[in-house]
């Protein structure tokens, strides 16, 4: 299947409501797998229904990587490992997800996604293999409908709003702690989806120890968000449940690799030279460069939210307060911050933070995040005010105008369009884009890395090209770089 891509920006609060629409219909009920995690639903039409919809919405708010060729190369090196997998009559989509994290996962219905952010780290057509037949693997092994987790309509809402927004702050906001998206189907069920994948790879004419390759791949990582942590202070995290429950030395999974290599089954290896290296060159590293910003919205990079800005607005920033003013100065909408609480609820902050007597008040809740609003009135004076919880801080809300009956349902309005940005709404600076050179004499990866403008510039070249944490590629030797 060749996948057809609309580049659009999503909002969060656009995203949430398609997800309600799939996980609150039971008929589009089954079990979702993102990252390794998974999501039973009570089904009447079967998983894939759900799927289908999940991949439909997604396609549709814009998370597809927008590169045609690549699309195409990972569809038909899934395609020819979906052939060998076992089951003929399961159907599969391939799509690459335009996100930097380091991730590859299946919904129902066999639609499995390989996330850009991974791409970067692999070397040859033979590890992007190995990914996707691992996740072949889990597909038609049905691991997803082999196993029950609790709280499941909450759970698919925060993991699909985590796929397509990259907020943490969403999904966990949908009551789905961000581990979840990563925890894996338990060891057994990682070595079945290997064993399946090894074998699949050996039939369809990939070398099986480029599987071994990936895991390796995935724990460089796993052993550099170590160290970052202890630097820092801050907790490990992991992007990579598909593999993050065994090692790459584990005994298991080396017979099983092995197993899959002595199959009496002699095909080619379909990689065409170059192709692999051509179609990596120019990828986007990092934070996505395909997202627009609105005209009609305020956006603030540092906090991370945005809202509406009606036409006429006027919205500036200060160390105090952020404020929208209205046409001819006749409506002002404030925005201040304060540390959140997290014993209060949005009402009780907002009864203890507001003067005068409040009426007409209702509770938010709106892309994931919880707030309460009403109308403040002091004698004959009334103003609009609001409290939204957002990433540890409360956001209080106070609207004003000089006929404030027509202009509150404007100020209501910009209160309830508040959301996390999205992460193609953030300006990222120059894009970064993955580049192959040859290593030219003298050079090593130290001083290559001088020249990248990245943090940890040394650290991501050795992850890039297998020399973490030491080591170093001979002169003349392929090698990628980030520009």
């Amino acid at each position: 299947m060749t996948v057809t891509i609309k580049q659009r920006c999503v909002t969060s609060i656009q995203l949430l409501g398609l997800l309600a629409t799939i996980t609150l219909t039971t008929a589009c009920g089954g079990t979702v797998t993102a990252g390794g995690a998974r999501v039973d639903v009570p089904s009447q039409s079967g998983g894939s229904d759900t799927g289908r919809e999940m991949y439909e919405k997604m396609i549709a708010q814009g998370a597809a990587y927008d590169d045609k060729p690549l699309q195409d190369y990972v569809n038909r090196i899934g395609q020819s490992l979906g052939g060998e997998g076992g089951d003929r009559n399961q159907k599969f989509t391939f799509t690459v997800i335009d996100s930097p994290d380091i991730n590859a996962f299946a919904t129902p219905g066999g639609y499995i996604y390989v996330n850009r952010g991974l791409m970067a780290y692999l070397d040859s057509e033979a590890e992007l293999a190995g990914v996707i037949s691992h996740e072949i693997g889990h597909v038609t092994a049905n691991h997803a409908g082999r196993q029950q987790t609790a709280s499941m309509t909450n759970s698919v809402l925060a993991a699909m709003a985590y796929v397509v927004t990259g907020s943490r702050d969403v999904a966990d906001a949908s009551t789905m702690a961000g581990t979840a998206l990563v925890r894996g189907y338990g060891r057994d069920h990682e070595l079945e989806a290997d064993s399946l994948g090894a074998r699949t790879m050996h039939k369809t004419g990939y070398d099986t120890d480029a599987l071994l390759e990936v895991i390796g791949v995935l724990k460089d990582q796993e052993q550099y968000q170590r160290v970052k942590a202890k630097s820092s202070g801050k907790k490990v995290s992991s992007y990579h449940g598909l593999y993050a429950t065994h090692p790459r030395n584990d005994a298991r999974l080396q017979q099983v690799i092995s197993t899959a290599r002595d199959l009496d089954h002699d095909a080619e290896n379909p990689a065409k030279p170059g192709e692999f290296r051509s179609l990596m060159e120019g990828l986007v590293w990092g934070a996505s460069t395909q997202g627009l910003r609105s005209e009609d919205r305020y956006y603030h990079n540092k906090l991370g939210f945005t809202f509406g800005r009606p036409e006429g607005w006027t919205v500036t920033a200060n160390a105090k307060a952020i404020v929208a003013v209205g046409p001819n100065s006749k409506a002002l909408l404030t925005v201040t911050i304060r540390k959140r609480d997290k014993a209060a609820t949005p009402q009780n902050v907002l009864e203890k933070n507001t003067s005068g007597s409040l009426s007409i008040g209702s509770e938010l809740e709106q892309s994931g995040l919880k707030g309460y609003t009403a109308v403040a009135s002091n004698g004959s004076t009334s103003r609009r005010v609001a409290v939204i919880d957002f990433n540890g801080l409360n956001y209080l809300f106070e609207g004003k105008a000089d006929d404030f009956a027509n202009a509150d349902p404007t100020l209501l309005e910009m209160v309830k369009s508040f959301r996390p940005s999205h992460p193609k709404e953030k300006k990222a600076g120059t894009p970064a884009y993955v580049h192959f050179i040859q290593v030219p004499r003298g050079a090593t990866l130290e001083t290559l890395a001088a020249g990248i403008r990245i943090p940890d510039a040394e650290a991501q070249l050795r992850l890039m090209n297998g020399f973490y944490p030491r080591g170093e590629p001979r002169t003349g030797d392929w090698i990628k770089v980030i520009r």
